[in-house]
């Protein structure tokens, strides 16, 4: 269901010559002719939405086409991309996940990685995702259980103060700190 904003000069419609008027969808505002729906012409109030450009990286070149690198606010936050989007499709992370030495006690092959969660929650990894789908959402220490002999523990702050527990969902008892 979308609504319609106050009329205010957005233009015409290119297909039926109508008023153009801001109308707010699912997705958010748009431009949509006032004769719908007889006429369904629409298009998006920002011009890029490919991620607006926030500043040049000057003597930063493009591994893929050489062209000047540019640091771009997205949807899902700031990237670095190459100025010659859509022609260059090359992109960087600016947050490059932490990794730890710890490896992963589900597939025993993967380290774990600090992550972020489109929340903005720190959670650890198995960098081998998504064949391995473990993840853990306190910080990871590396140990045994003395209960399981689960080869991982976590740190976990509680109104006591910081204590160290199993991982292990079947377990999670406490252990003592050394």
């Amino acid at each position: 269901m979308t609504k319609t904003a106050t009329a205010k000069d957005n233009g015409s419609c290119p297909e039926c010559g109508s008023a153009l008027v801001i109308r707010r969808g699912g997705h958010g505002p748009f431009l949509g002719c006032s004769h719908y729906p007889e006429c369904q012409y629409m298009r998006p109030l920002k011009a890029q939405a490919d991620g607006h450009i926030v500043k040049v990286l000057e003597g930063q070149e493009c591994p893929k086409c050489q062209a000047v690198l540019v640091l771009r606010q997205g949807r899902y936050g700031m990237f670095i991309g190459c100025s010659k989007y859509p022609e260059c499709d090359h992109t960087e992370v600016i947050d490059k996940p932490d990794e730890t030495s710890i490896t992963c006690p589900q597939c025993g092959k993967g380290k774990l990685l600090q992550r972020k969660s489109r929340f903005g929650k720190v959670f650890h990894a198995c960098n081998r995702y998504p064949d391995c789908q473990f993840a853990l959402n306190q910080q990871p220490i590396a140990g045994e259980c003395a209960h399981c002999h689960y080869p991982l523990l976590m740190e976990k702050r509680t109104a006591q103060g910081v204590k160290r527990f199993c991982a292990s969902k079947l377990c999670g008892k406490p252990v003592a700190i050394e």
